[in-house]
């Protein structure tokens, strides 16, 4: 299913969410990618080094995935529990696993609120640990290795 095969209803917006994390289970992160409005926002809720906005696709991949990414020694999987869709908003209850290069498994629980228009992810924002962000994985500036160095 692509974003152009979506008609903006709720059914199809949760459709579409549970198509990505079909694909995320198995580390596979093109479908998220592609379903990327130009103008994505990432917003990580709390009060942490992680809590703050990404605005903008390309900022989003550049300054926070790329990075984010570039700490892990094992593909990134995401499997879904739950599924929740009102309007144009999807709630996505999850669980991630990676190992890091230190050797330390990332294994943090969340919960994605998804806003959607035509079929495209427009913004999200996650819940999730973000002492366990900090202890295992550092502040999001800082370089991929210095909890190892």
């Amino acid at each position: 299913m692509t974003a152009i095969d979506i008609i903006d209803t709720p059914a199809a917006n949760k459709a579409l969410l549970q198509s990505i994390y079909a694909a995320l289970a198995d580390g596979d992160g093109a479908p998220f990618a592609a379903a990327m409005h130009e103008d994505f926002s990432w917003t990580i809720a709390g009060v942490s080094p992680w809590s703050r906005c990404w605005a903008g696709r390309d900022v989003v991949r550049g300054q926070l995935l790329q990075p984010l990414f570039q700490r892990f020694a094992t593909r990134y999987r995401s499997h879904a529990q739950r599924f929740i869709a009102d309007g144009d908003h999807v709630v996505v209850q999850c669980r991630g696993e990676v190992q890091t290069h230190a050797g330390e498994a990332y294994n943090n629980h969340y919960c994605m609120v998804f806003r959607l228009q035509a079929g495209r992810l427009m913004e999200v924002t996650e819940y999730m640990d973000t002492d366990l962000a900090c202890r295992v994985l550092g502040a999001p500036d800082a370089a991929p290795h210095a909890a190892s160095s």
